[in-house]
């Protein structure tokens, strides 16, 4: 996640300059009347694409010609879009909400209001919500391409650095949980207020894991998963915050998914400590930034130089 995060942190503190500063607030929308300026490998970038993109490089007080950092961040936009469509990785569309959900709240905002602000700077929620579901994709494509070339450290080596650096081996939360889903079908999505409230009811009975397939017997279309063992680091982005908040035997908050109405169920939780903990904090606290930053660049001149990128 350090590349994602890296980008998000820094537009986070742009959108708070933007809160503040009236003169970005009215800045104008782009000008509705568009034509293709790029072909990449045949997928059009348009004049309205690179304007939303330099007011989006406005709103991140970016200093230079916006209109070409603009287009050169769209043609690599385009280029990872296609490398992740290549791999076979989907963002939904829900990721994408909870994302703009989590980052509006972590500027203390509603999403209306932050679409709002992305509205009147002429950036769009369209755009911005495009920008996190590529950056979220190219997040997996990246660690991915690490993965396969062998990119990682054992564990003993992590804490061998680790020590050197004047740390300790830290410890971390183990989680044993279980997900609650209450299914609703696309075809059936009017159907979420009630069984919203067929998961809430059940989620206020809940008091540990021992008895939730007892409970979801009589109800239609429950599924019970048992998540087993995860450590803090590994735990689901849209879900982390709210285990963390969970005591043992307690129930995170219901939220809709694509999959219907959910909540988790943390069965247990206990303080562990050894070498594979170590790793994973080490990983977490964005010890690998250099490492993914100098693979991005890589991995992105491979995709220009066998581009068709056309000037139009």
């Amino acid at each position: 996640m350090a590349l994602i995060r890296k980008y998000l942190l820094s537009t986070s503190f742009a959108v708070l300059v933007a809160v503040a500063s009236a003169s970005v607030m009215t800045t104008g929308q782009p000008a509705a009347a568009s034509e293709i300026k790029y072909l990449v490998n045949n997928a059009p970038i348009t004049s309205y694409d690179i304007q939303r993109r330099a007011a989006f490089l406005r709103l991140q007080n970016r200093n230079g010609n916006l209109n070409k950092l603009a287009a050169d961040e769209m043609i690599e936009q385009s280029l990872r879009m296609a490398e992740t469509r290549r791999l076979g990785i989907k963002i939904s569309d829900q990721q994408i909400e909870d994302a703009f959900k989590r980052f509006a709240g972590s500027n203390k905002m509603t999403p209306k209001q932050l679409g709002e602000i992305m509205q009147q700077s002429g950036v769009t929620p369209e755009h911005f919500k495009q920008f996190i579901g590529a950056q979220m994709a190219w997040n997996q494509a990246l660690q991915a391409r690490y993965r396969a070339q062998g990119g990682s450290m054992s564990e003993q080596d992590v804490v061998r650095r680790m020590l050197e650096q004047g740390g300790s081996k830290p410890t971390a939360t183990e989680y044993m949980l279980q997900q609650v889903i209450f299914v609703v079908p696309q075809k059936e999505r009017g159907k979420m207020g009630a069984r919203k409230r067929e998961a809430e009811s059940m989620r206020a009975r809940f008091n540990g894991c021992n008895t939730t397939r007892e409970f979801a017997k009589g109800l239609l279309d429950v599924t019970v998963r048992d998540l087993g063992r995860l450590l803090a680091p590994e735990l689901p982005p849209e879900w982390a915050d709210q285990i963390k908040k969970t005591k043992a035997g307690g129930a995170t908050t219901v939220r809709e998914t694509e999959r219907g109405v959910e909540f988790i169920g943390v069965c247990s939780s206990r303080e562990v400590s050894d070498d594979q903990v170590a790793k994973m904090v080490f990983q977490a606290e964005g010890t690998k930034d250099d490492q993914a930053e100098q693979l991005n660049k890589k991995y992105i001149a491979e995709l220009r130089e066998r581009a068709r990128i056309v000037e139009r």
